[in-house]
């Protein structure tokens, strides 16, 4: 079966205000949710992996040129960048419709007020070596 990575952006999709300014009983039904299908889909075999990340404030840039010298840090946030990462999820599912489906469940996250987020989600297809036998790099 193919494997899909789904990217969940940092961003507040239909909402303006950033998720540590919500209600706390809808952070609450925010994550929830999450929960729900994360079990759902781990229970089907299609979860492979999924991983929420810290703020994008706490990021840093790495760049090497691979020399002895020290590579060049930046610390965040980088508000001259696109958008950050916030979590993804790597599926094991029978096709890409499959994989678009769990998308659509993803970007109607509950937001405030149990308003669907809308949250930007992008589907790629995991690349597998030159055998073809599926095994990814």
């Amino acid at each position: 079966m193919p494997k899909f990575l789904l990217m969940v952006n940092h961003d507040g999709g239909v909402f303006d205000e950033p998720m540590d300014q919500w209600e706390p009983a809808d952070i609450a039904a925010h994550f929830d949710y999450y929960a729900a299908l994360g079990r759902e889909l781990a229970d089907s075999g299609e979860l492979s992996r999924f991983t929420a990340l810290a703020d994008p404030q706490l990021a840093k840039i790495v760049r090497a040129d691979g020399t002895d010298a020290p590579p060049l840090v930046t610390v965040g946030p980088f508000p001259e960048t696109t958008p950050f990462l916030a979590g993804f999820h790597v599926l094991d599912v029978a096709s890409e419709a499959r994989a678009l489906e769990i998308a659509t469940r993803i970007s109607a996250a509950p937001g405030p007020g149990g308003a669907p987020t809308q949250r930007p989600v992008e589907v790629r297809q995991v690349m597998t070596d030159h055998r073809g036998d599926n095994t990814p790099y």
